[in-house]
């Protein structure tokens, strides 16, 4: 399929506007870069009856921001299912405010509640901190959703981008714990420690995420080359303490056509069938990465919403 018309019209005028890639600029500016352009695509943020900013403990004696998004007031007599979300940014930049209005959007048409939790990032904090942040966050609640009004035994997983390798990561540590997950929603998650694959060639350049900003990325979150073999970088194909991936989390993954993660995405999603998992693999035809940000310029992400919030649903028993 060709790029949808409305994508490649915002492709046209970034190049256009020839402002620096984020791997042309220091991490403190990437991030207020992103910051301010974060909303320009995306959703206006949906009233919600209850939204609170919550304040999580980590195993290093640290404390991370989180916010509950919550379309009903607590009922602890009927507990709401819960997901449990992490946002994308290369483990760079990115916070809870970048994706408010997607977990508000999520919150309000799912009838769930949505955690989003403000990990640490690099290069102040690198690998494996953004990992450990994401795990106690889900430790976390798993202890304490009874108290909050929420369902420990309808817990879900979501991310986008490096946010959906965090929750892949999750998704198997949680099966380690014992810690019963229903869905884990994936959105373009980077899975591979090596960009080598057909995709990350076809798209190396121009189609938003480039490979220099991969690399980028990486350099500033990974401590040396050997951890690139961690799986907790790279479910996908890291090699070291690389565990059975089976008994886990059903997963829902979006793989936008003309992304350079697509094909790490496709093989991700076939190496859970193998191990025994139910997976929904869809592929949305002309989009790029970061898609699901960018309805307010291109309609047809719309149906990505659609398909999201139905996954939650059903995992939820909802519908």
């Amino acid at each position: 399929m060709p790029l949808n018309p409305k994508v490649a019209q915002l492709l046209e005028m970034i190049a256009r506007a020839r402002r620096p890639s984020m791997h042309q600029m220091t991490p403190q500016q990437a991030r207020l870069s992103y910051e301010k352009s974060a909303q320009i695509l995306d959703l206006d943020p949906q009233p919600l009856a209850h939204v609170e900013e919550l304040t999580l403990p980590t195993r290093d004696g640290t404390t991370i921001r989180a916010r509950s998004y919550q379309p009903f007031a607590p009922n602890w007599f009927a507990p709401a299912p819960v997901l449990l979300y992490f946002h994308g940014g290369g483990f760079t930049v990115g916070s809870i405010d970048t994706h408010d209005a997607v977990c508000r959007m999520l919150a309000a048409r799912s009838d769930c509640c949505v955690i989003s939790v403000d990990y640490r990032l690099a290069p102040e904090h690198r690998f494996p901190t953004a990992v450990n942040d994401a795990f106690d966050a889900l430790c976390w609640l798993h202890q304490h959703a009874s108290t909050l009004g929420l369902d420990p035994h309808r817990m879900a997983l979501g991310g986008d981008s490096a946010g959906g390798t965090l929750a892949a990561v999750c998704a198997v540590l949680a099966r380690d714990a014992r810690i019963p997950l229903c869905l884990q929603l994936l959105l373009y998650p980077g899975t591979s420690a090596h960009q080598d694959s057909a995709s990350h060639a076809r798209y190396a350049d121009g189609y938003l995420l480039s490979a220099q900003t991969i690399q980028w990325f990486f350099e500033l979150y990974i401590r040396d080359a050997s951890d690139r073999e961690d799986w907790r970088f790279a479910p996908l194909d890291g090699r070291r303490d690389a565990p059975d991936l089976s008994g886990l989390a059903p997963a829902w993954i979006a793989a936008p056509e003309y992304d350079p993660l697509f094909d790490e995405c496709v093989a991700y999603a076939e190496k859970l069938r193998r191990a025994g998992n139910q997976v929904e693999l869809v592929e949305y035809a002309g989009m790029i990465h970061d898609f699901f940000k960018m309805v307010r310029y291109v309609p047809e992400v719309a149906q990505a919403h659609r398909d999201a919030v139905t996954a939650l649903r059903r995992a939820f028993g909802l519908d």
